[in-house]
C-alpha cells in the first residue's frame, strides 16, 4: 500500500490513536467533512470517543487492539507522541499510515529532535546528550548556567525537566536522571514565545498558518495571540522555517513548531508536535479552515488551501481551576466562543476546554480577559 498517495474518499474510516482534546477536534472536523471515525482509547468515556463513530477500549500498547483499528480503519493518526512506533510499522501493510513513523521516531526525542532541525541549519538552543551527573557537570562548564535539563522522552507541559541556574539546582538531577536519557540545554534569552503550525499532504503541498504569540504560566500555555506583535520580516522567516522543516522531515499531516524570538531577533526552534497543537486552536473560528481540517485534508491526501486569518484573536486555555469561573462567563459573554472538552475528571492545571475571542483590539481583548478574574 502507497501510504503517502492514497486518496481516503468521503465515507471512508479515519483510526486516531488517543481520545483526548485534540482526537475529539480532529474528529469534529473529519465527521463535518464526511468521514466515520474510530478512535484508540482506554477510557471508554474519552473526549474523541464522546464525538467518533466508535470506540476500541484498551490500552494504547495493546498491541490486538492496534491490529483491530488498523483492520477497521482506511488511514491512520495520532493525537500524541507517545505511540509504540514497532506497532505502527506492524500495521503499515494492513492500513495507511501517511505520516510514517520517522516523524514520529524523531519528534518523540528531544535529543533527535534537536539533532534533526541543528542538521537542518536552523537556530537551536546548544544542548548535549546527558546520561549520567559526570556528564551534566561537563555540559554545564561548556554551555553554562542557567540551562534546562529534559527527559529525551516523555513530559509536557514542563513536566520531566529543571531549570538549572547554579549548582543548588543540581539536587534536583539525580531524580530526572534516574527517567533515562536526557539532555541539556542552553538558555534562550527571548523576547516572545511563538509558533507555527504547517501543514503537507502526500503531494508535497503545504498550506501555512498565522503566526501565534504564546503566554505561557507555569510552563503551561495560557494565551495565544494571532497575528504575533511581531515584525512581517520575522513571521516570513518563520514561514521559511516551516517550510524548510516540513520538507526536510517529509511531513504528512500537520506540525507545530515552537519558537523563540530571540533578545537578537532571530528565531530559535524549541520543540516539535507532529499533531495539531494547543496554540493552534484559534483556527477553528478564526481562519478559513482549521489545524484540524489541514491535518484531515493532508493524512487523506485532499488538496491542500491557502490560509486565510478571517479576524484578530485570542485564545485562552480553561485549566481544572477556571471552569467555575469559564462557565459563569457563558451567561455574560455573547461573542466569545466557549469549548468544553467533555472531560470527567477536574484538576487543577488539567486542560479542560478553550476560549477562542475574535477581536478587532487585541490590547481591549486581553484586558478584558484579565478583567474577569477567572484567570488570577
Amino acid at each position: 500500500m502507497s501510504s503517502l498517495t492514497s486518496f481516503i474518499e468521503q465515507g471512508k474510516t479515519i483510526g486516531i490513536i488517543g481520545g483526548g482534546q485534540l482526537g475529539q477536534m480532529l474528529t469534529f472536523s473529519a465527521k463535518e467533512a464526511g468521514f466515520r471515525v474510530l478512535i484508540l482509547d482506554p477510557n471508554s468515556d474519552c473526549s474523541a470517543g464522546q464525538a467518533a463513530d466508535d470506540q476500541i477500549v484498551a490500552p494504547y500498547d495493546d498491541l490486538k487492539a492496534i491490529e483491530e483499528l488498523a483492520q477497521r480503519a482506511d488511514v491512520l493518526t495520532y493525537e500524541f507522541e507517545n505511540v509504540d512506533l514497532q506497532a505502527l510499522e506492524d500495521v503499515q501493510d494492513q492500513v495507511a499510515v501517511p505520516q510514517g513513523t520517522h516523524l514520529l521516531a524523531v519528534t518523540k526525542d528531544r535529543l533527535r529532535e534537536k539533532t534533526f532541525i541543528k542538521k537542518l541549519g536552523l537556530k537551536v538552543a546548544p544542548f548535549k546528550a546527558i546520561a549520567d551527573e559526570e556528564q551534566l557537570r561537563t555540559a554545564l562548564f561548556e554551555i553554562g548556567y542557567p540551562a534546562v535539563l529534559k527527559t529525551c522522552q516523555g513530559g509536557y507541559d514542563g513536566k520531566s525537566q529543571v531549570v538549572l541556574h547554579s549548582q543548588d539546582d543540581l539536587l534536583k538531577v539525580p531524580e530526572l536522571l534516574a527517567k533515562g536519557q536526557c539532555i541539556l540545554e542552553g538558555w534562550v534569552n527571548f523576547n516572545k514565545e511563538c509558533s507555527i503550525m504547517v501543514g503537507r499532504n502526500g503531494a508535497g503541498a503545504l498550506s501555512f498558518f498565522p503566526v501565534s504569540e504564546n503566554i505561557h504560566r507555569n510552563q503551561i500555555l495560557h494565551e495565544s495571540i494571532v497575528p504575533a506583535r511581531i515584525s512581517e520580516s520575522l513571521q516570513e522567516k518563520a514561514r521559511k522555517i516551516a517550510e524548510k522543516i516540513a520538507v526536510g522531515i517529509d511531513l504528512c499531516g500537520i506540525l507545530g513548531i515552537e519558537l523563540f524570538v530571540g533578545e537578537d531577533q532571530e528565531l530559535y526552534v524549541n520543540e516539535l508536535a507532529p499533531r495539531p497543537h494547543n496554540s493552534g486552536h484559534y483556527s477553528i473560528e478564526a481562519c478559513n479552515f482549521s489545524q484540524f481540517d489541514i491535518h484531515n485534508r493532508a493524512i487523506c491526501n485532499w488538496p491542500l488551501p491557502q490560509i486565510k486569518l478571517l479576524q484578530p484573536v485570542v485564545m485562552v486555555n480553561v485549566l481544572g481551576q477556571h471552569v467555575a469561573g469559564a462557565k459563569r462567563l457563558v451567561a455574560q459573554k455573547k461573542q466569545w466562543h466557549f469549548h468544553d472538552y467533555g472531560k470527567d475528571e477536574i484538576r487543577r492545571d488539567r486542560k479542560m476546554g478553550h476560549i477562542s475571542i475574535l477581536t478587532d483590539n487585541i490590547n481591549e481583548t486581553l484586558t478584558e480577559i484579565k478583567q474577569t478574574k477567572v484567570w488570577d
